[in-house]
């Protein structure tokens, strides 16, 4: 029997093949980019929580005044001492909402055709022209919403009260919608006009994240879906659909988290109103940044500090829903929903 020879542990040989600690410190420029990286990043949250803290501070004599009513009182009358934004805040959410109901099936529509069936030479020129779509100024689609949508949407409100007013969101009681001469001023300046031009704005956002997460569809499984007989839109409903989903939610959320802050578009096409409303066709509507925006340059130090109040409950949503969108994209993009 052979006896192999035994490495002496004081041999100087030895010590060559005994495998390196293997560190993950970063050296050079990784350790550069590392701290640049947590840098910024750590920036980015402090100045996020100082404009909460300072938006906090200013609105606490509106919080000690107030109190829970700040929120319940649906009228603005400051010299009457009568301040609450329950009006304005349903008046937020329901801009937000049209948008949104308007901007998602366009949005998902336009995902979906631009990853799936454009065909390759005119697919970056689609994606530029809906990115493009993001850089118009907010003036720009106020305008554009005031003078050109707004009578044609007037039409719309109208149909829509004529066959759906039995539903109470599309019912407008001050206007007979079956006068032989229909009142046009009764469905414009209303939600449903500024919430066509807020879509507009949150479209391209909304669409870039849904493309984003379409495009990381593994084509592996494209390809087993189309092999086994499955048509186009077959593939795309069980396999890019599923995988999107988390994608989907977290666009749309993004696109809700925009549309709550818009302001100027808004403000150019909205009547100013504090009724608490559940429909969104009759004229008059408001929200938080609008009501900043108009009253922000006549304030009084009070009722500065009121619509720093309205100002910081804004914050607190758009934050809370910003955040959870951030949370459902990230975890679209491992991939956990291939499978659903």
């Amino acid at each position: 029997m052979t006896t192999l020879p035994v490495a002496d542990a004081a041999d100087p040989a030895v010590d060559t093949v005994r495998p390196r600690k293997i560190s993950r410190k970063a050296t050079g420029a990784d350790a550069v980019f590392v701290h640049s990286a947590r840098a910024v990043g750590a920036t980015v949250l402090v100045i996020i929580g100082g404009v909460g803290l300072f938006l906090g501070w200013q609105a606490y004599p509106t919080w000690k005044n107030y109190g829970i009513g700040f929120l319940t009182e649906t009228q603005w009358n400051p010299e009457a001492d009568v301040v609450g934004i329950a009006s304005v805040l349903a008046g937020t959410v329901t801009v937000a909402l049209v948008a949104m109901a308007i901007a998602f099936p366009l949005a998902l529509s336009t995902a979906l055709y631009i990853s799936e069936y454009a065909p390759a030479s005119v697919k970056a020129t689609l994606v530029s022209l809906v990115d493009l779509m993001a850089a118009v100024p907010s003036i720009i689609w106020g305008l554009w919403g005031f003078f050109l949508v707004m009578p044609h949407a007037a039409e719309l409100a109208l149909w829509l009260h004529r066959n759906l007013g039995w539903i109470p969101i599309f019912d407008v009681p001050s206007a007979d919608p079956d006068a032989a001469v229909w009142d046009a001023s009764r469905y414009t300046a209303s939600a449903f006009c500024a919430g066509i031009a807020v879509a507009m704005m949150v479209l391209p956002m909304s669409c870039a994240v849904m493309r984003q997460v379409f495009s990381q569809t593994p084509p592996g499984e494209k390809e087993a879906a189309l092999a086994l007989g499955a048509t186009k839109w077959g593939m795309v409903r069980s396999v890019v659909l599923p995988f999107g989903r988390g994608g989907i939610i977290g666009g749309t959320m993004l696109g809700l988290g925009r549309a709550l802050g818009e302001t100027i578009a808004v403000l150019l096409i909205i009547s100013p109103s504090f009724d608490l409303k559940l429909n969104f066709l009759e004229l008059g509507t408001n929200s938080i940044s609008a009501l900043i925006a108009g009253r922000f340059g006549d304030a009084s130090r009070t009722q500065l500090s009121a619509l720093l109040a309205a100002g910081f409950v804004l914050f607190l949503l758009t934050l809370l829903i910003n955040t959870l969108a951030a949370v459902i994209v990230n975890r679209s993009r491992s991939g956990a929903g291939t499978d659903a």
